[in-house]
């Protein structure tokens, strides 16, 4: 077996491990009470960074055993799997990038959902009062908009700092995931490279075998 092809196929199969380990670990960094990011991300969206996370370390640990296998029925079966990850790659990507088409809609939703300590909260923390307008899903209390007559004089509304920081993070997040994409078909396509040299060198042999074991003239 060539040992530059077999560097190649390692290179693509620890980066997928690198893959699942940052989807996971985020999935989890990003579950602290932080509040604008429990305002972007809701518990299901983490719980699919988890189960994609888990996914792509497991294809990782049964690629380590399937390569190590004879024949290449081990590999087709590693880019079986391999194609199921990029599958779920695909459906998490497009998911979170659907969802940045409307993000002044969908976060007005996520805001009017929020109790209204938590309102309050983020208010104070933007420095804004309402959604789309002082009188839009606004919450009075606390310092920057204890009553009417505040929001309506400090004309700052949430819908401009809420979808600025979902924008910026989600873009990165969807980036970040149809980036492993890139490595899943490298992989796949490395395998498939192992997969012809292992029928090139099976076929040899059976020759060879034929030959009484004589090889080559």
């Amino acid at each position: 077996m060539s040992k530059h092809l077999m560097l190649v196929w390692s290179f693509f199969d620890f980066c997928l491990m690198a893959a699942g380990i940052i989807s996971l670990v985020f999935s989890v960094i990003w579950r602290d009470p932080d509040l604008l990011l429990k305002l972007t991300f809701s518990p299901t969206d983490l719980t699919g960074g988890t189960v994609l996370g888990v996914m792509l370390l497991v294809t990782f640990a049964l690629s380590l055993v399937l390569v190590a296998q004879r024949g290449k029925t081990p590999l087709v079966i590693l880019n079986w799997l391999l194609l199921m990850d990029g599958i779920a790659i695909l459906l998490v990507g497009t998911y979170v990038w659907f969802y940045t088409l409307h993000e002044r809609n969908n976060y007005h939703t996520v805001f009017g959902m929020e109790s209204n300590a938590t309102k309050i909260e983020i208010q104070d923390t933007l420095k804004c009062c309402g959604y789309f307008n002082a009188t839009d899903e606004v919450a009075f209390g606390g310092d920057f908009c204890p009553n009417q007559t505040a929001a309506v004089a400090a004309n700052s509304f949430c819908v401009t700092p809420i979808t600025h920081f979902a924008d910026m993070t989600l873009n990165l997040v969807f980036s970040t995931i149809y980036g492993f994409i890139a490595i899943v078909i490298g992989l796949f396509l490395a395998t498939m490279c192992v997969i012809s040299k292992r029928q090139e060198v099976e076929r040899f042999e059976k020759i060879d075998a034929k030959r009484g074991g004589r090889g080559f003239v």
